[in-house]
């Protein structure tokens, strides 16, 4: 790349509020800064995120934290804006965004909406040089998807949930037995003492052959459990070992099934297998993901574990990525770039893979209602 740019990433989607700065150029990607502040504490009392209390906890400092991502930044000259304009809780995205148009408008430059997926997508671009095409698996607390990535906005899905995503498993099935939140880290925390083998869960889907997931039934029968076997602190570690098998043992067997879809149509010598989003930081479901992508022939690539969870680097990146094809593409009307910037709309649901879903019905399919797609 002969050209370089400086973007300013704003993610406001739940319930955390994050400014990055982010610059590519010949050397490569550099995140000049990247600042977060999490609502952990105000949403624990209540076992889950409150969008009311979500948003007003992003309009009350978002000013600040963009001030500190720019400080610690060394005050660079940005090129253009990005923020998370959807999926996620309606509340949070509007504060994100409307502040980002007020920052654009303000300083005269494009206002890049960014997918929250694709700033997933393409997390590990933030310190590896992953080459397109290739298979990700985008794994979290409101998404589960495998999806063909072959190029900045273009994605091809292969399977997702068709009700509760992984993420939102380990939420739930952590709350019910009574490890707090966020319930993912602490459920993982338990197993690390647990007997794996103790409890015998359900395997969803057997039988099918597409690369669809499902943890309804998961989550239903460690409730179960829980209330009828749970008596101990060690039987809570055994069921929270046999859910996060579980959960990894789904991830892999559909994620097989993709990886041979991937190379079916896509002529790659040595495919990439990236794995993304809040659910990668957990270091069982990352070994038995990582031992895949080995005996598969596929290289696996995942973010560093600060940019697994929700950050505004991958938004910054991703709405880098866009500014820099329409640059190459000679995008010269700046002015029309900046208009449809300010213009655009926050969205509680925006599926990666638009253009195909609507032209096919049998892709329609968003998996389950609400933000997830």
């Amino acid at each position: 790349m002969d050209q370089t740019l400086t973007v300013l990433g704003i993610e406001s989607s739940c319930d955390e509020t994050a400014v990055a700065v982010v610059r590519r150029s010949a050397a490569g990607v550099e995140v000049l800064s990247s600042v977060i502040h999490s609502q952990v504490v105000k949403h624990a009392e209540y076992g889950g995120v409150v969008p009311e209390i979500a948003a007003r906890s992003h309009v009350e400092t978002i000013d600040d934290l963009a001030q500190r991502a720019l400080a610690e930044a060394g005050q660079p000259d940005i090129d253009a804006v990005a923020a998370t304009a959807g999926p996620g809780l309606i509340g949070g995205v509007m504060v994100g965004l409307s502040f980002a148009k007020g920052f654009a408008f303000a300083r005269d430059l494009p206002l890049i909406p960014v997918n929250h997926l694709e700033g997933h997508a393409l997390s590990a671009r933030l310190t590896e040089d992953v080459p397109f095409p290739f298979l990700l698996l985008l794994v979290s607390g409101g998404h589960c998807q495998l999806l063909a990535v072959k190029g900045v906005g273009d994605y091809e899905r292969l399977g997702t949930t068709i009700d509760d995503a992984a993420g939102e498993a380990f939420d739930k099935i952590a709350k019910v037995l009574g490890l707090g939140y966020p319930g993912g880290p602490a459920l993982e925390k338990a197993a690390n003492s647990g007997k794996v083998e103790r409890f015998t869960l359900p395997r969803a889907l057997l039988g099918r052959k597409d690369c669809d997931f499902s943890f309804s039934g998961l989550k239903t029968a460690a409730a179960t459990i829980a209330y009828e076997h749970v008596k101990t602190e060690q039987d809570r570690n055994d069921l929270c070992a046999s859910v996060q098998a579980a959960i990894a043992r789904q991830l892999v067997e559909r994620s097989v099934r993709a990886m041979k879809l991937f190379r079916e149509h896509n002529a790659v010598t040595s495919p990439a297998f990236v794995v993304a989003g809040g659910v990668a930081a957990n270091a069982t479901v990352r070994r038995e993901l990582q031992a895949l992508a080995t005996a598969n022939g596929f290289g696996f690539m995942a973010p560093p574990l600060k940019y697994c969870t929700d950050n505004a680097a991958m938004i910054a990146l991703a709405g880098l990525e866009h500014y820099a094809k329409l640059c190459k593409m000679g995008i010269e009307d700046r002015e029309s770039l900046i208009v449809e910037g300010l213009a655009a709309l926050a969205r509680p649901r925006w599926p990666l893979d638009e253009v195909r879903a609507q032209a096919d019905p049998v892709h329609k399919k968003q998996g389950r209602k609400g933000a997830k797609s």
